[in-house]
């Protein structure tokens, strides 16, 4: 089934229409956005099998994964249904006035954070449902007060269009404006610009390539009204292992590691596509049994051609490198669309000097950087950009006396694992899915969790206004079940 692109003039109406949605939506009670976020979660339920056979014919993924991602979707919605139910990700914030105060009397002052408008959602190639239509951004948009506008990607389309349905069923059973989720179609990049571009878009969300995200931001920030865009684009996920540890863990590590790189194909933005050691025996026997791990590991069908193609050419680029070493490939005869898991190696100096060693190869590959001492190993530490992970492998007293790299390292990366391997992003409160550039454009916020909503959010405060004219939140003895800051002391009405 094919989708025909959408028009300039079908973007101009989709956000005409969203901006006009906004202007009720954004009103309406936590316990309004609670019931609606629901009710897509349920009526994607309720797409049963006919969603799992599109997407797995669509995606090359196996049923168990489709299962999987769909409930990681609908749990997204009804986790942050709880949240605007439960009231605290307003951040509401109450100062009395003190008329009486000296010198100058205090103005009664209340803040909290109100939704900033219509967001374009970019669907993610590797993600069908839990970074697509009804995904992360979309729920937390949602949630947040924005209307939404979702450009499918076209490597899944059709599950796309069912997931739209469905939000539009949700809709109409729970009674939103009916303009506050829409659907556009786009293989092409016009579709996109014209999106960011329209002055009623206030915010994007985005998961794909570091091309695709930065383009984005570009013509946002060249705007009359720049806009946030909040993309996900590119890391490689980096793994230190220490030593000592590494000489009595060689093949646990190297077991550990190697199903984390051939994961779904390698297929995700936490896949470990660097490990960091220093050269001996732990290092010699750690990688021996990942390369027999690789190489004994069959090749798997990829998402799509365009995925399959462009992990052939970077890493067919990677391995020809000056200095570069295969240790370890999979010995299995390659069919179409799919990648063939592999693990190189280079020296620190090498890997230093070439600039293209730091860059994603989207797919089951990783690059071991074999440093002499531990000099080298934080020059390669600090030598890296912005990512998403970065774990290190070690003992408690082994990780305190090179507590150094601790501090690097928080500099470098938004999640710090010790060991534990990257892959596998729990969806709960605590979990930060974001970094430095070129992981994230914004490293301030989290694409993961429920502090995703506080990205299409700003605060306002009121000043001095009557009680009638206050949002309910900000009201004294209001009714709503929300924690709210008063006079510096948190309390629950």
């Amino acid at each position: 089934m094919t989708f025909p692109d959408s028009t300039p003039d079908q973007v101009n109406t989709a956000l005409n229409e969203a901006h006009i949605a906004f202007l009720s939506y954004k009103n309406l009670s936590g316990k309004q956005k609670a019931k609606f976020l629901r009710a897509i979660a349920y009526e994607i339920e309720a797409l049963e099998q006919n969603l799992i056979q599109v997407a797995m014919r669509e995606t090359n993924l196996p049923e168990a994964r489709i299962i999987n991602e769909r409930g990681r979707t609908t749990g997204h919605c009804r986790m942050f249904a709880d949240l605007v139910e439960e009231g605290s990700c307003v951040d509401a914030r109450i100062d009395t006035a003190q008329p009486n105060r000296s010198p100058l009397p205090k103005p009664d002052l209340r803040k909290m954070s109100v939704p900033i408008g219509a967001i374009a959602v970019f669907g993610a190639a590797n993600f069908p449902l839990a970074y697509s239509t009804a995904g992360g951004d979309t729920a937390s948009a949602l949630a947040a007060g924005c209307p939404v506008i979702v450009k499918a990607h076209p490597a899944h389309a059709e599950t796309s269009e069912l997931v739209a349905q469905a939000i539009k069923k949700a809709i109409e059973k729970t009674g939103m404006p009916t303009t506050v989720f829409q659907h556009l179609h786009g293989s092409n990049f016009e579709v996109g610009k014209a999106l960011v571009n329209h002055p009623f878009t206030k915010g994007v969300g985005f998961t794909g390539s570091l091309a695709g995200g930065k383009a984005l931001y570009d013509i946002a920030q060249q705007r009359a009204e720049p806009i946030p865009v909040f993309a996900e684009m590119s890391s490689i996920n980096p793994v230190i292992l220490l030593p000592k540890t590494l000489e009595q863990q060689a093949v646990k590590s190297a077991e550990m590691l190697a199903a984390s790189i051939t994961q779904g194909v390698g297929q995700f933005c936490t896949n470990p596509g660097l490990i960091i050691a220093i050269e001996g025996k732990g290092l010699t026997d750690f990688s021996q049994s990942l390369s027999a791990k690789i190489s004994s590991t069959p090749a798997g069908i990829m998402l799509h051609q365009g995925i399959a193609d462009n992990y052939l050419k970077r890493l067919t680029q990677s391995v020809s490198q000056k200095g570069i070493s295969i240790e370890g490939q999979s010995t299995s005869a390659v069919e179409k669309n799919q990648g063939l898991p592999t693990v190189a190696s280079v020296t620190a100096i090498e890997f230093l000097k070439n600039p293209l060693l730091s860059e994603e190869v989207f797919g089951p590959f990783s690059l071991i950087v074999k440093c002499k001492d531990f000099t080298e190993l934080h020059t390669v530490v600090n030598h890296l950009h912005g990512q998403l992970t970065i774990s290190i492998f070690g003992s408690e007293a082994e990780i305190a006396l090179h507590s150094a790299l601790l501090n690097i390292i928080t500099e470098k990366a938004g999640r710090l694992i010790i060991n534990g391997v990257p892959t596998g992003v729990e969806v709960c409160s605590s979990m930060n899915h974001g970094g430095p550039y070129p992981a994230t454009t914004d490293s301030r916020f989290t694409a993961v969790g429920t502090d995703a909503i506080k990205r299409f959010v700003r605060p306002v405060s009121y000043q001095n206004f009557p009680a009638s004219l206050l949002p309910e939140e900000l009201k004294d003895g209001n009714p709503l079940r929300i924690w709210r800051l008063v006079n510096n002391e948190w309390s629950k009405s």
